[in-house]
């Protein structure tokens, strides 16, 4: 990124020419991982796996203000447009590793792994998404009651506003929910919120010093795109998958074949296995270098790994050609005693 900044032109097109078309053709030439690790082994056995994620928010931080510095002592170094998409280049960064490794820390045991989530998603101004993530999304995945949980027929320009809301929204309420059961009030300090605007503050007011309402603008720009790569991802994870309603507001037990699976080698090197979500979401605290992967007959299997499914989700038309007729075939594999789906792709059964 560094280098890029000072390049400038067509080579600011490199980290989006990476991510979104590079690692789709290394699938082609690495193919798919259908093997699984021990899934017994001890979390001390990990530590070189873990050190990637622990060191990525202080080389994060970095780059980020590095960057603003950078740029705002060398004002004329880059066109506008140039920096427009330097930003969003950095928002890539920041969105693809920065956020999928807050990810992956927030659901370790340790305060030390879990301030470095807040960290790292208050660089995106997107701290709520780890209230989200653990008392929203892996409650009520594949529910109604989950924003993130993209349904049947709904094209990701109808998701991602949606989603931007609706996952404040129940973020707040869970942690309202939370206090509440403490007896404490919202305004409690417990309540992680102060945490996050804090945070997001702190580092607004970083960019604003540094470099103005430039720096100010490229932070926001940067933290946009890092957001929009989340959510094209959740969208991609369980868009039309559901649990069978029980009745009284319930919903079977989570299942891998609630997540989409994707076992393309080369992604899941750069996402640290976030492609083997199906187990992510059946095994929550299993941390990356043990996800198992699946075959059919346990988990729905995507077609190709996130990076071309983001490019076809960005053409809702082409996605639902490619993506529906799998999902009719997952209902009928799963579920063949539902008749009528519009319930579950509209959103209507009870969910209190």
């Amino acid at each position: 990124m560094v280098a890029v900044s000072q390049w400038g032109g067509w080579s600011i097109l490199l980290v989006l020419a990476a991510t979104w078309w590079l690692f789709p053709l290394l699938d082609q030439v690495f193919g798919r991982d259908p093997t699984n690790p021990d899934e017994a082994a001890r979390l001390s056995s990990l530590f070189w796996y873990r050190a990637i994620t622990l060191i990525w928010a202080p080389l994060q931080f970095g780059l980020v203000f590095g960057l603003i510095a950078y740029l705002a002592t060398n004002p004329a170094h880059l066109t506008l447009t140039e920096q427009f998409g330097l930003a969003a280049s950095l928002g890539v960064v920041t969105g693809m590793i920065g956020i999928n490794y807050s990810h992956e820390l927030m659901h370790r045991p340790t305060r030390l792994e879990r301030g470095l989530a807040d960290i790292l998603l208050a660089m995106t101004l997107y701290s709520h998404f780890k209230t989200e993530h653990l008392l929203v999304h892996h409650i009520h995945v594949a529910t109604p009651r989950d924003p993130a949980s993209a349904r049947y027929n709904e094209g990701f320009h109808r998701f991602f506003p949606r989603v931007l809301i609706q996952s404040f929204k129940s973020a707040w309420r869970a942690e309202a929910q939370r206090l509440e059961k403490r007896r404490l009030a919202l305004w409690h300090r417990s309540n992680p919120f102060w945490r996050y605007g804090g945070l997001q503050a702190g580092m607004m007011g970083l960019a604003y010093a540094i470099g103005g309402k430039w720096g100010l603008a490229f932070f926001a720009v940067q933290a946009f795109v890092a957001v929009f790569h989340l959510e094209i991802t959740n969208y991609i994870e369980h868009y039309g998958l559901t649990r069978a309603y029980k009745g009284a507001g319930k919903y079977e037990h989570v299942k891998p074949r609630h997540s989409w699976n994707a076992d393309h080698r080369a992604t899941n090197w750069l996402l640290i296995n976030l492609q083997r979500h199906s187990d992510h979401h059946y095994r929550p605290d299993r941390a990356y270098p043990l996800l198992q992967t699946y075959d059919h007959d346990a988990a729905p299997q995507l077609p190709y790994g996130y990076p071309v499914m983001g490019i076809l989700a960005l053409c809702p038309p082409v996605s639902r050609r490619v993506m529906n007729p799998k999902v009719r075939a997952w209902r009928k594999q799963h579920y063949p005693q539902v008749k009528d789906w519009t319930p579950y792709s509209q959103g209507l059964l009870q969910t209190e």
